[in-house]
């Protein structure tokens, strides 16, 4: 596998454990700041899908199947969230939940982790660019991400070390991911519809639910920005 893909995707990981770093450590700036990156992460991650990733996706040689691969990742994510993981919501977790929450969020999340590394690496099989933006846009859904998980198992009466794990857990399942991507030829060559439904998933059912949960308009502009953000990089870097 190339170099860069992999330490993209170690770096996307590490936010994961930032998310987690914040809860544990009760920073109430920081996650009024990751808040915000929910925001914007959410404008980048649903322009990107909708303008950069899904006319690669239908121009591929796969196209035949491209929609059905979209349609199969953003089921497989609502089938882990919201059926495996029966109390799920982006953002932090404030109020008691059972035991087995905290648990079934990780199972769930961790589903969602791997495709980011997916999403990474089969980004770079189509263009460096194209790559990097994937790269952007995951890092800045992984701090919530790992927000959602280590508060959920702080509220589920597990300790500070166990949320901090958590995190750990879906970074290592991100980096997984995208070792996988170009080993395995099934992944290498729909890896990128996949991406694209779990992504889409994550934008416009996780994301997008919490940023108009959250009135206000800094929270607006951050989301407005986001998608202005990756027009931008999008314009200038000639991807998708």
């Amino acid at each position: 596998m190339a170099l860069t893909p992999l330490l993209l995707a170690l770096g996307a990981a590490s936010g994961n454990l930032i998310g987690a770093l914040a809860v544990v450590r009760a920073e109430r700036r920081g996650l009024a700041a990751i808040q915000m990156s929910l925001a914007f992460g959410a404008g980048f991650m649903l322009a990107l899908v909708l303008v950069g990733v899904l006319p690669e996706v239908f121009a591929a040689p796969e196209r035949a199947a491209a929609g059905m691969l979209v349609l199969l990742g953003y089921l497989l994510v609502h089938v882990a969230q919201h059926v495996i993981t029966p109390h799920f919501h982006f953002g932090e977790e404030t109020h008691a939940v059972p035991t087995s929450a905290g648990y079934s969020a990780l199972i769930g999340l961790t589903l969602h982790a791997f495709f980011d590394g997916v999403a990474i690496a089969s980004g770079f099989l189509v263009s460096w660019p194209l790559g990097v933006l994937f790269f952007l846009a995951i890092l800045l859904h992984k701090l919530p991400e790992g927000v959602t998980v280590a508060s959920l198992m702080l509220a589920s009466g597990q300790g500070r070390r166990q949320a901090l794990l958590a995190g750990a857990v879906l970074g290592l399942a991100t980096i997984i991911g995208a070792l996988l991507t170009e080993a395995v030829a099934a992944l290498a060559r729909y890896g990128l519809a996949l991406a694209a439904g779990v992504t889409l998933y994550v934008a416009a059912s996780n994301l997008v639910p919490e940023v108009q949960a959250s009135r206000g308009l800094r929270i607006t502009a951050a989301f407005l920005g986001g998608a202005a953000a990756l027009l931008l990089l999008r314009a200038t870097t000639g991807a998708g």
